[in-house]
């Protein structure tokens, strides 16, 4: 009889396309992941994995498995938690997503807002980039976050609740006399956070867009993970750096004195939303974080209420 159990193992080996990893990824025994899937393979008649090599590699039947074996946990994970939500918010964890400089935002503030109403809840911030957390809430291990759009992942209900926008920023007054444009951009000397990510990152994404329209490329001199050591080497007078606003009136009084921004031409923005699996029964844990987060991101944001366009679209305004 097929079992949950199997189907996780099943995922596991199919997303690692190793069985060794797959039992370190679900803390079990090699023999006894291997025996999970073997006994999925006989209850469906038909072969799962080509075994050779170091790994494993998804037959057809893999494949077609997928989607259903991670929409089954999924409904199995939901029904859960609508059971768990009818309890109250004494206890319990609740796992909450968020992009990575939304910690500058509102990370400490915000655990800080759920530990003085809830202090025997436990609370965990994951998150480094919208596209890590985007796949996290896909595959069900979060229940809710707040991400940049945009969003393409069908089965999600996204509500944009905030905009933030992204301004140049430079220790050198004489580049700030005038808004920058995509080819000034495409000449300047810039340090560029979220490496890691630098064709996924919207942000990023949404800049490349911008020069790539005037005919030309996007090379920045300095690559860097976060947005805190971009803002230490504007401060040096080295390098220039692109930033969303909110956080720049925190940072750069901290890190780069003296330094100063002037927006994009045309201006460019970063919607944020908040974001879950439509067919998600959410926790009251996750409720009061998505509430908490929206007030404190409009606090320091432009607040966004109904429809936005859509922020893959490219820069608006002028």
């Amino acid at each position: 009889m097929l079992s949950l159990h199997q189907l996780r193992c099943f995922l596991a080996a199919y997303e690692q396309q190793s069985f060794t990893a797959a039992a370190e990824e679900l803390g079990y025994a090699q023999p006894t992941l291997s025996e999970q899937v073997r006994l999925l393979e006989r209850t469906l008649g038909t072969t799962l994995f080509r075994r050779g090599g170091r790994g494993v590699v998804p037959t057809e039947a893999a494949e077609a498995l997928r989607p259903h074996a991670e929409r089954t946990l999924a409904e199995a994970e939901a029904a859960r938690k609508a059971v768990a939500a009818t309890t109250a918010l004494e206890t319990g964890t609740v796992r909450f997503g968020i992009f990575g400089s939304a910690r500058l935002y509102l990370g400490a503030t915000l655990v800080a807002d759920v530990l003085e109403r809830y202090p025997g809840l436990r609370v965990e911030l994951i998150g480094q980039n919208s596209v890590v957390v985007r796949e996290d809430l896909r595959r069900g291990r979060l229940e809710a976050a707040l991400i940049v759009l945009p969003v393409a992942d069908a089965g999600m209900t996204v509500r944009p609740v905030a905009r933030d926008e992204q301004v140049y920023v430079s220790a050198h007054p004489e580049r700030l006399r005038r808004p920058v444009t995509a080819r000034r951009l495409a000449e300047a000397p810039l340090v560029l956070a979220e490496t890691s990510w630098r064709t996924e990152d919207p942000a990023r994404v949404s800049l490349s867009r911008m020069v790539q329209q005037e005919g030309l490329s996007l090379h920045p001199r300095v690559e860097v993970e976060d947005v805190e050591t971009a803002i230490e080497l504007v401060g040096h007078g080295l390098v220039d750096t692109i930033g969303p606003r909110a956080v720049l009136d925190d940072l750069v009084p901290r890190l780069a004195p003296g330094a100063g921004w002037v927006p994009l031409r045309p201006r460019l923005y970063e919607t944020i939303a908040v974001v879950h699996r439509e067919d998600a029964v959410l926790s009251p844990g996750a409720r009061l974080m998505i509430d908490l987060a929206t007030e404190r991101i409009r606090s320091v944001t432009d607040p966004v209420v109904g429809p936005v366009a859509d922020p893959s679209a490219g820069p608006t305004g002028a």
